[in-house]
Order: structure tokens, then sequence, then C-alpha cells
């Protein structure tokens, strides 16, 4: 499929446009690692690109160069993206919170130039996979070993001349590299152009209402595809005013300094405001407290600006599945949350809900331009709209694997497309497994219910060829506190076992789980248990694990600590 873009919705183009026509409007509010925040009006952002635009160019980068960028969100984060594009390169993000060995599969497997090193927990940690020789520069929040060891980005632009001509990036250009998260394996480097970016931007506002007065708070890596389309290029299109959070001991307080708009952020993070306002306020009274017409109104409206959201217009969640509870929740406090679904591979923009009650469930009808349809063999979800990648980086073959004969993507999940049209996603292809009852189950509805819970971080529903399914449950910080001593352990374990109970009361009979195995030890992306974006990595525990599962069904208990 192709679909016509104006020029002038290109990325290049964008920024040009916010130069020449606000260059004192604030672009960024970056905050500075406990000193005062700080504001750059797109003047300062267009002429700190071009710097180092400049810089880049006079040091050999080339155009379709790969360069690449290891930091977390930040105002220099977005305009090391600007600069690559000035100097005609390609962007290769990387999540900052790789393991190491990550690191050097993507820097060496997409020949990465040069590397800008940013604002990042552990870097001596991730150091050690950065190639021998790789040029680097170095941001101003980057650790304080970064910043002795490579050039500084600060230093950089207050000695090079500003580029001055002002490139144009054809439709079809390359514009970035980004590698999936890969829980099945080594990650994938997933190409998109300018023209990619710009046509699901342009498609997504018509359901997502940015604009210039908008405001959006930063935080989910910009190495992932949400982030990068809605944030990066939703600003790009509408001028909107990016704030960035410090830290996650500071989120709240980065909340109420931008009181977003729009606001964007994955399950966990939307049960977990959930679990601290419950802390705060029992959910029996809350919900006593929305019956009363006189005081309802005053207690949404204390909620929401506790969570920094009262200015919040449309709130979305995406990445994994949304629990209806926990949809409903929200509902009552006149918060509706969408739900949207992607890939990577189609810029994470072919659905989206609208976040009213009829859409619970599903992740709501398609964008304009985007059909969807269900693969009547397997049950996969195909897509095909005017965005889809270039392709895998280096690798025609898995491309080729990915795509149908006629063209459309394959997305590996399991889903069904209702009367109206709304997709309901049911888990992933791959996933399914069966009992030795000869009965499939499908793990993500079950995992959904059990992370409801509010010591469970993570979780893992497996069990190919037993009779009944389990879960594997990774413990949060606070609860493996609380598991500490005998009495907190066993008030914890009654807790999860009437959790099981009552989530194996709403499964059919072959999907019931046997028992909970409780993890302690937490699943990290070092460990490989994890990817990036807190996805389980099934296959690692498979791998770890699946050698104990008969003896864990065999012991006939409800929770099982595993030590």
């Amino acid at each position: 499929m192709n679909a016509n873009v104006s020029n002038d919705a290109l990325a290049l183009q964008r920024l040009y446009h916010w130069e020449k026509t606000a260059p004192d409007r604030v672009a960024f509010t970056q905050p500075q690692g406990g000193g005062p925040v700080r504001d750059y009006t797109w003047r300062e952002v267009m002429d700190q690109s071009r710097r180092m635009a400049a810089h880049l160019k006079s040091h050999g980068i080339q155009p379709g160069d790969r360069v690449a960028i290891l930091s977390k969100n930040t105002a220099h984060w977005m305009m090391s993206d600007y600069a690559i594009w000035l100097a005609g390169a390609v962007s290769v993000p990387l999540y900052p919170t790789l393991a190491p060995t990550t690191i050097r599969q993507i820097l060496d497997h997409s020949g990465s130039k040069l590397l800008f090193v940013g604002k990042l927990d552990g870097w001596e940690h991730m150091k050690p996979g950065v190639p021998e020789g790789l040029p680097c520069v170095s941001h101003p929040l980057s650790p304080d070993d970064a910043k002795k060891s490579y050039p500084q980005w600060d230093d950089i632009v207050a000695k090079t001349p500003p580029m001055a001509d002002s490139p144009l990036r054809a439709d079809d250009d390359l514009s970035t590299i980004m590698y999936t998260s890969g829980t099945t394996g080594m990650p994938k480097g997933v190409m998109h152009t300018f023209g990619n970016f710009a046509r699901a931007v342009q498609t997504g506002l018509k359901r997502v209402p940015l604009v210039g007065s908008s405001r959006m708070l930063s935080y989910l890596p910009l190495s992932h595809v949400v982030e990068r389309a809605l944030v990066e290029h939703g600003q790009l299109a509408t001028g909107m005013h990016v704030y960035f959070a410090e830290s996650l001991d500071t989120f709240t307080k980065d909340l109420q300094r931008a009181r977003p708009t729009v606001f964007f952020s994955v399950p966990r993070l939307w049960v977990k405001f959930q679990q601290g306002i419950s802390a705060k306020m029992p959910p029996a009274k809350l919900q006593r407290l929305l019956k009363i017409p006189i005081l309802k109104g005053i207690v949404k409206k204390k909620i929401l600006t506790a969570l920094g959201l009262q200015d919040c217009v449309f709130a979305a969640g995406g990445a994994a599945p949304m629990p209806e509870q926990l949809l409903r929740w929200y509902t009552s406090l006149g918060l509706r949350l969408a739900e949207g679904y992607g890939m990577t591979e189609n810029l994470g923009a072919t659905h989206i809900s609208t976040g009213d009650p009829a859409d619970f469930g599903t992740v709501g009808r398609p964008y304009e331009g985007v059909q969807c349809r269900i693969a009547p063999d397997s049950g996969e979800i195909q897509v095909n709209c005017a965005w889809l990648m270039q392709g895998y980086y280096k690798e025609p073959e898995k491309t080729a694997e990915t795509f149908t004969a006629d063209g459309w993507l394959k997305t590996g999940d399991k889903g069904s497309i209702d009367s109206q049209g709304r997709l309901r996603i049911t888990g992933r292809v791959k996933d399914l497994f069966k009992t030795s009852k000869g009965k499939y189950v499908a793990p993500a509805p079950i995992e959904d219910k059990l992370v409801m819970h509010t010591s469970v971080e993570a979780c893992c529903v497996t069990g190919a060829n037993l009779g009944q399914p389990l879960a594997l449950v990774m413990l949060n910080i606070d609860a493996v506190k609380q598991a500490g001593d005998s009495a907190g352990r066993s008030e914890l374990e009654a807790s999860l076992a009437t959790h099981l109970d009552e989530v194996n009361t709403t499964l059919d009979p072959h999907e019931q789980l046997d028992c909970l195995v409780v993890m302690t030890e937490p699943w990290t992306v070092d460990n490989d248990l994890i990817t990036p974006t807190f996805k389980v990595k099934r296959n690692r525990i498979e791998d770890l694990f699946a050698k104990n599962y008969e003896r864990w069904t065999g012991m006939r208990k409800k929770v099982i600590w595993h030590q």
C-alpha cells in the first residue's frame, strides 16, 4: 500500500517550520538532575542540532551512515536525532537498560559510526558493550565517567558553527533503524522512512487529540516505537510542549509539573497508580464516596490532581492488554483509557479504542487506511497500511517470513474481529500451549488477571503437556520485603492463594491453574528473563524452570516458594 503525504509533513520540514514560525516557543522542559529545570525553545533546539550536525559531518559521517543513541529520554536525545537527520544519517536508538552483549550486537550489526551517550543508570555495566575505538559524544546529563571519556556536547556546540543550509530528506529516505526488544531471540532492526512516520502520525492525529497547546510527559523509552511516534513525531507535527521525567523517585512531581493533556502508559503503571490510590483510600470507601452526588466530583478531581492528570483529555495504554476491571476503575474517576495496538513494524499505529465501556476487552477499530484480517488457518492477526516497515536491516529472509505472499504483515498475535469491526487480542500464536488433556490454553488473558494482585510484578502462565497449567509469578519489591519474615510470608501466601481461587473461578476447567510458583529473585534484562519493555521471555522461563513443573504440580499446594 502507498499513500501520498505532503513534503511539508516530513520530519526535517517540520523542524524548519517551528524554527521559522515559533522560534521563541518552548519545545522542551528538562529537569537537570536536582538543579533548576531548563526550558529549550525551538530556536535553541535547532541551533544546537545544527551545530552538532556540522560536527558529525566534519568528522566523516556520510549520508546513510548509522549513528546510535544510548540514553534515557532527554531534550538532548531529541536534538541528537535531529542532528543525525540533518547530517543525512540514520539514527539507531538503543534501550537505556540493555545488557552489554546486546549493546555490542546492535552496534556491530547496524555498523554504527558514532554513539551518543546520555543519561543512564548503570553505565559502568553497559560500557563494555561499546566497541573499542567507536567515536562517542557525551550528553550534558551523561554519567561522569562518560563525560571524562568522551567529547562533551556542550563543548562541541560552543566551538562549532551551525550548519547553514536546510537539507531535505525524501519520503522514502531511511530515517531510523529501531531494534525490537526481542522476546524470542536477538533484536531485529526495523527500518522506517521519513514518509512512514509522517503517514502514521497524520493518520493517528485523527483519533488522538494532539494540538499545538498539548502537553506530554516523555518517560517511556524513546527507543520504543510508541514514544517515538507519539511524542517525538507528534511534537514535530503539532509543535506541542514536551516535558521530560527526572527519575522514578520524582515521577509524581514530574507528572504534576507537566500536567499532561495527553498521557500514554503501559498497563503496569496504570495498575501502580491505582494501587497507590487504594493504599491511601480503601476501594470500598472510594466507591461509597463516588456514589454521593455532592462529593463525587470533588473526589475525582482530588485523585486526578494527585496523579497530575487533572488536565488530561486523552489517556491511553498499550504494549500489553489492559485488565477490564482496571478500565472500569478509571472510568469511575472520569478518566477513560483508550487501548492502542500496533508493532514496531507498523509504527505502533493500527488500532485504538475509544475508551468507551462498549470497547472494553478490545483495541477498537482500525485507523483510517489500515486493513486488518484474521488468517483462517491460524487465527493470526494480519494488517496492511501505508506505513509498514521497509524490512529488517540486513535480514531479507526474516523480512520475507514476516509478510504474506500478498504483502500483509504477520503480527504473530491471535485475535478476532467483532460485528462492529473491533479487534480483540487473544494471545500470541506461538504462546498457545496444549495440556495433556488435549486442550489449548492462551496464557495472556490469565496473566492479565494474575497481575492485578498488588504483590505481583510480572507472571508467566505455562504448562505444555501438564494436566493443568501453572503460573510463575515475580513479586514486587515491597512484597519481597514482606516475605522476608515468617509472619509476612504467611500473610502473603494466604492472600495469593485467595487470589488464585478467585482467578480460577473465572476460567474454563482446562485453563484453571494448579498452583502459583512464587519467585523472589527479580526477572531482569541482565538475567535475560524480560525485555527492556518488561515483556517476559517465555522461552527463557521454559529453559530455566520447565524441569520443575511436574514436581511443583505434584506437591498439591496452591502457593509454592521457589528458593
